[in-house]
């Protein structure tokens, strides 16, 4: 940006200034901040943007394209998404990228690990290390948490309506991610879905639930299409590539 040196001096810009600087409506940038993508900060009754967030938001689009670029463009606040990935290491790629995109945002992470049994907890951590998501400074700063919960489905709400109380103040959305490594029925996993999209209603939450390919192959193709159609949105990931589908409402007849 190239300002005199009195528009140099303003660290809060509003919704308008923005807007006709990018060459957008208004009504845009108010998108772009309750999705998330554009930190904004309400004072009174008007929207406020810092220049610094600004600057961020337009080197982030300048950006090659990564996982983490890609799913950033993809990812609103509230979101209920499902991820489908040919095997474990692009699972927990996914999970990293995710995470990242809740860190840069400003949100609570928090990692359901039950999904996979075989992982212990010092491993969960350092594939996510590995993947680029501090976890251990994140933890320090009590931004993320890993739940090795494998007991009935209420009790992981539960914890997740705690958690949404705890960050009501703060103003911080939660991230949460459910892998399913192994085999899972396709009721066991409706079920968890109808309890989670119950709190997305009324609630700043974004959840991830990630099958293998493997298990989801192993549903009837009516349950897949059930549980997909059950999401905002999917996420495949396969050594092919990444595809991002969103489920958008039948157009009304003509």
């Amino acid at each position: 940006m190239t300002d005199t040196p009195s528009e140099a001096k303003r660290v809060l810009l509003s919704v308008e200034e923005v807007a006709e600087y990018l060459g957008v409506v208004p009504m845009t940038v108010y998108r772009w901040c309750r999705e998330g993508r554009l930190p904004c900060m309400k004072l009174g009754r008007v929207w406020r943007i810092r220049r610094e967030a600004l600057e961020d938001f337009l080197k982030s689009a300048e950006r090659p394209a990564t996982l983490v670029g890609q799913l950033g463009s993809f990812l609103t606040v509230p979101d209920n998404v499902i991820a489908i990935a040919q095997d474990r290491e692009l699972l927990h790629r996914v999970d990293a990228a995710f995470f990242r995109v809740g860190e840069a945002r400003g949100g609570k992470l928090v990692k359901f690990a039950g999904g996979e049994p075989d992982l212990l907890e010092d491993e969960a951590r350092a594939i996510l290390e590995r993947h680029g998501l501090e976890v251990r400074r994140l933890e320090e700063e009590g931004r993320f948490r890993l739940s090795q919960e494998r007991g009935p489905l209420d009790e992981r709400r539960e914890l997740l309506e705690r958690l949404i109380m705890e960050e009501a103040d703060s103003g911080r959305t939660v991230w949460a991610s459910f892998n399913w490594a192994e085999h899972v029925d396709l009721e066991t996993a409706i079920s968890q879905q109808e309890a989670l999209t119950a709190l997305l209603e009324a609630n700043q939450l974004v959840v991830k639930n990630a099958v293998l390919e493997e298990v989801a192959d192993g549903w009837p193709a009516k349950a897949q299409r059930r549980t997909r159609e059950s999401h905002t949105g999917t996420i495949w990931l396969s050594e092919a590539g990444l595809s991002l589908s969103r489920v958008t409402p039948v157009p009304k007849a003509d």
